[in-house]
């Protein structure tokens, strides 16, 4: 074998586990970018009720949902729609509007619960028939999703 031979192999040889060894570390490099990535939130076990007013007792809008995500919970927005409205919510709409109560039940869930209180005055003035109940979660890390119809439910006088 020629001393040019020998030194080409070494070279490629070299230049192969250079590439190996830089591969290695991209690829690794890009599986701890996607690990940090934020994760959005989730919502599950989503329910709202209304009850009406009955005799001197104001009655409730109460929605409520589990909000998980690996960072923690930050927040929940929530808005309740009458559907005959044809109204159609947006994230950027929903982060100006009332917050639930989210209290911490692991380290990435909260049970988050938003209650409305509805006097007779009030109730007489709602649409009858079927609300949708729009949510915007918000993580710690600063991750959101956006559940345009997270519950449905009646309102009947």
């Amino acid at each position: 074998m020629s001393k040019t031979s020998y030194s080409s192999k070494r070279i490629v040889l070299s230049s192969l586990i250079g590439v190996a060894v830089i591969g290695g570390i991209a690829a690794g490099g890009l599986a701890m970018a996607s690990a940090s990535a934020p994760t959005e939130p989730t919502l599950e076990n989503g329910s709202a009720r209304f009850v009406a007013p009955t005799g001197s007792k104001a009655g409730s809008l109460t929605f409520t949902t589990d909000v998980s995500d690996d960072s923690g919970v930050k927040g929940l927005k929530v808005m309740a729609w009458p559907a005959s409205s044809k109204l159609d919510p947006t994230e950027a709409e929903l982060r100006n509007v009332d917050s639930a109560v989210c209290r911490t039940t692991t380290d990435d869930t909260s049970r988050c619960t938003y209650t409305l209180r509805v006097t007779k005055a009030e109730a007489a003035e709602l649409a009858q028939g079927t609300w949708y109940v729009s949510a915007l979660a918000t993580a710690k890390d600063g991750g959101t999703t956006f559940v345009p119809r997270a519950a449905t439910f009646g309102v009947t006088l």
